[in-house]
Formats: C-alpha cells, structure tokens, sequence
C-alpha cells in the first residue's frame, strides 16, 4: 500500500479539550486473562459503576468485535496478533475521545499488549490481569469451550493448545478465584482514583 498521499490532519480539538469537558482522564484499561477468568463478567460490572459515577466509557469485548470488525480473522496466532492490533489501534482512537476504554480480550502475548501499551502516551495504558488458575476457568466454562478444546473440536485454544503469555508486572492483579466481582472492581476504582484519572 503506497502511503505516500496521506497525511495526518491534526483537529482543533484535542485530547486534553474532550478529557477537559468529561472530567477525566482518558485510559485504556486493557483486560487480560484466559477464557474463563472473569474479564467481561468484571468489565461490565466495572462500566456499570463509572457510569453511575457519571464518568464516560466505552466496553470493548472480544466476542463482540469478532461478530464485526475482526469477523475475518481466526485463531491462529498470526490471526491473534491482528486481532489485537486492530483492537489496539480502536482502543487508542477512543482514548483520543477522551474516554476511559475497557478492553477485555484474552490477548495471550505480552508482545502484542506491549505493542498496544506503546500506541498511546505514558500511563494511558492500565494493564489488569484477570487471574484465575486454569482449573478454575475449565470448571466454569461458561461457553463449553474447553470441553470442545480437550475433545479436539477447538484447535489453537489459549491454555489448551496454545499458550498463554501472564503478565510478569501488571498494573493491576485480580485474582477472581480469592476475589468477588464487587472486591474486583472497587480496586480498579480505587486505583483510577489514587492515579488521578477520575479527578479531571
């Protein structure tokens, strides 16, 4: 694809002028953790509460932008990789917006979300592992998955057949074997709070 024509066109609006209005900072939360875990369980009920707290927000799931903007791709791991850059670059143009983004993908290499976290500025990026022992995801399941994956009807599966990369220094740690949902999302609220991101 010859780039040469295109420019990037700067707005008068910026970043700072959408945050300023919506009394925050903008973020990318990025959720990551095996099928299973608990991201989308957490991340709804964490959107829920910013929203009562009147704060801006958009919920990006990852079986949700399969049904569209990466209907595409599969799940081999280059398929992988593009599913999470093109989440990665979505991520980055809502945070322009000055919105605070939830992204709850399983994403299982620490390259690829280290490529997301390099997209936008210096502490934009919140890295929360959702953390719960295998064991734990297998038993419940919620989508049959990991039966399908052990009896060979789902190939490239994260922690079955294929692997699954855990972040060595997340910015924040939930482990949802030890934790309920409620205990989960007020140390993400407390944490955007200490960090200044829901002040303005």
């Amino acid at each position: 694809m010859n780039t040469n024509n295109i420019l990037w066109h700067d707005h008068h609006i910026t970043k700072e002028d959408r945050s300023f209005i919506k009394q925050q900072r903008p973020c990318i939360l990025w959720f990551t953790g095996l099928s299973g875990s608990g991201k989308s369980t957490i991340a709804n009920a964490l959107e829920n509460k910013l929203y009562e707290m009147g704060k801006h927000t958009y919920l990006l799931d990852g079986d949700n932008v399969r049904h569209a903007l990466n209907k595409d791709l599969g799940f081999s791991d280059s398929d992988r990789v593009e599913n999470i850059r093109r989440i990665g670059e979505v991520s980055k143009l809502f945070a322009d917006a000055g919105l605070i983004v939830i992204s709850a993908f399983i994403s299982p290499f620490q390259s690829d979300r280290q490529i997301v976290r390099n997209l936008v500025n210096q502490n934009e990026f919140i890295e929360v592992f959702i953390d719960a022992p295998i064991e734990i995801c297998e038993q419940r399941d919620p989508k049959g998955l990991y039966q399908k994956a052990r009896c060979g009807e789902i190939k490239n599966f994260t922690g079955i057949d294929s692997p699954y990369e855990a972040p060595m220094n997340p910015d924040i740690h939930i482990k949802t074997d030890v934790m309920s949902v409620d205990e989960s999302v007020q140390l993400i609220i407390d944490t955007l709070i200490n960090q200044g991101y829901l002040n303005g």
